[in-house]
């Protein structure tokens, strides 16, 4: 009596050739292009149709002071409000912090990177490194992955050997220095309270109050802006956190109720 025990071994027998078992694997992977007359075009609108849609509110300027930094906290896609807690504004070191917009996970991982960069830049020479370094450092890693799909709009303030000092770094490379900036959907309507409210001789108690009204009025007239409104400070020990109030509260601080003056009250008519 013989017992087959070919169904107890890992690869069964195979009798074939084993040249031509699968001609297909040794030959290059290829695929048709859609036939289209216009493939650029259609690869733009592809682009466009799958690209999610996204909203905030960031702004920071310099004053005599230092710096302040303010931003919601409200994450969207489209129409969809997916979280009202996230924290936008990142601490990069104990004297330099960026904001985000744009893309979430995009902005967390790099500034998370530039933080560690930072960090051996520091063991490395004895010194901190200057806010116009970190930026140009942060403005070259996001050049060198331009086109690659990342989105990422960013400021980043500190306090260096040189004083306070504020730029705005986008997903393609660009850099910008300058004294005032307001980035994400609803920085319009935060230009419009920022701009009118701001003098480079603010205390930081009205320094903080004008940021954190321009965030206010930015999520009241944009629906991608919303949640709670914090505010920074950036001296030249560091930054410290001042405020972070929710909206709607905010809303009942900026345009209290008043009550209505009721004229003539109804009253019933005496008995017959």
């Amino acid at each position: 009596m013989k017992l087959d025990a070919s169904g107890l071994q890992t690869f069964a027998p195979h009798r074939a050739d084993p040249d031509n078992l699968y001609p297909d694997l040794s030959a290059p992977p290829s695929f048709d292009l859609p036939g289209c007359p216009d493939f650029d075009g259609f690869q733009k609108k592809a682009i466009q149709m799958v690209k999610p849609a996204k909203g905030t509110t960031t702004l920071a300027f310099i004053f005599n002071e230092g710096v302040i930094v303010a931003a919601d906290s409200r994450a969207s896609m489209g129409g969809y409000i997916s979280s009202q807690t996230v924290k936008k504004i990142i601490e990069i070191n104990p004297y330099m912090i960026g904001t985000m917009a744009g893309g979430a996970a995009d902005c967390q991982f790099w500034h998370r990177n530039l933080g560690i960069k930072c960090r051996l830049h520091e063991l490395a020479n004895k010194r901190r490194i200057s806010v116009t370094g970190a930026s140009k450092l942060l403005a070259n890693i996001l050049y060198s992955y331009r086109g690659m799909g990342l989105s990422v709009g960013t400021m980043i303030a500190g306090w260096d050997e040189t004083g306070p000092a504020l730029y705005y770094v986008d997903s393609e490379g660009g850099r910008l220095k300058g004294k005032r900036f307001s980035v994400g959907s609803g920085s319009p309507y935060a230009y419009g309270v920022l701009d009118s409210g701001y003098r480079s001789d603010l205390s930081i108690e009205e320094a903080a109050e004008l940021a954190r009204r321009a965030i206010y009025h930015a999520t009241f007239r944009d629906g991608a802006s919303g949640g709670v409104a914090s505010v920074y400070h950036v001296g030249p020990n560091g930054w410290k956190k001042l405020s972070g109030d929710d909206v709607g509260e905010l809303h009942y601080k900026y345009y209290p109720v008043v009550p209505a003056i009721v004229e003539h009250e109804m009253a019933d008519a005496p008995p017959a």
